[in-house]
């Protein structure tokens, strides 16, 4: 009997969420209309919606070895040499929640890009409605790949005026575990915030070390925020990372949420907790000006 091969622990986190009611929920087509991902399911009709007052928005063309990056950017208008944060993005694609993120970190004062590192699949993950059909795409990128792509953003980023060396980086589901991977790499790094990244992976030949693996190689401090009641994190796991990186003697923090699931600041999904999101919120703020990323 050939055995079943392990998910990984996000993809364990998005698929056990607690149940929910439809009431307050957009369409479908609403849903992929205001340019969310379909394969997350339903969409909470009371999404967060940031305007562009004060900043400016576009779409970016970076550089990348083997072709051209579609990303989006957005700044604080008339603001020479802003601080850099790069936007590490769920699984589900570049979508209208991850814009609405930079244009967040605009809002602070920021220069914030998202970089669409899954570009090369040669198909839009925002439209792909299965999570099983969405994985196997996303679980394909090499890591080496990877941070070459955010090594790119962030030259892209300086061409552009913006000032990485006051480089930060901040990611949610998947791409809270590229936060924990590019702070293992990065010289450059300053900072990094994990929303709900994964420690440890099931084995994947283009994944060579899990954060886990990497904590005593971790260059850049990280703050890590995570749900207890993350089906595919446990807190057993995030006590092990704390351990490791004190072991080794790494600067990072944690802060666990109870009662939140996997995905708990992602306001488009059920799986949003308003008071831990809004907290998160405000610890990742604190940690990127202790860090001198943010004025």
């Amino acid at each position: 009997m050939t055995a079943k091969p392990m998910l990984a622990s996000d993809a364990i986190g998005l698929t056990k969420v607690a149940p929910f009611s439809r009431r307050g929920f957009m369409a479908a087509s609403a849903a992929a209309a205001a340019g969310y991902t379909l394969a997350a399911g339903p969409v909470r009709a009371d999404v967060i919606t940031t305007d562009t007052t004060g900043i400016d928005v576009g779409d970016a063309k970076i550089k990348v070895k083997d072709g051209e990056m579609p990303g989006y950017f957005a700044r604080p208008t008339g603001v020479a040499n802003p601080p850099v944060i790069l936007v590490a993005m769920e699984v589900f694609g570049l979508h209208e929640y991850i814009k609405d993120v930079t244009r967040r970190l605009a809002k602070l004062g920021a220069f914030a890009i998202a970089p669409d590192y899954y570009f090369r699949a040669g198909t839009d993950l925002t439209k792909i409605t299965d999570i099983p059909k969405l994985m196997p795409i996303v679980n394909a990128k090499p890591d080496d790949e990877l941070l070459g792509d955010l090594d790119a953003t962030v030259a892209w980023a300086k061409s552009q005026g913006g000032d990485t060396n006051r480089l930060g980086i901040v990611g949610f589901c998947r791409g809270g575990r590229s936060v924990w991977e590019y702070a293992a790499y990065s010289k450059q790094l300053k900072a990094g915030v994990a929303f709900y990244g994964s420690l440890i992976d099931p084995p994947n030949p283009v994944w060579p070390k899990s954060p886990m693996q990497l904590a005593s190689d971790m260059k850049a401090p990280v703050l890590g925020l995570y749900g207890e009641d993350d089906q595919g994190i446990p807190p057993v796991q995030v006590e092990a990372m704390k351990l490791a990186l004190s072991r080794a003697k790494k600067v990072a923090e944690f802060k666990s949420y109870p009662g939140a699931p996997h995905g708990f600041h992602a306001d488009y999904r059920p799986s949003y907790r308003k008071e831990a999101a809004e907290d998160a919120w405000v610890q990742m703020q604190n940690w990127f000006r202790k860090y001198k990323v943010l004025s």
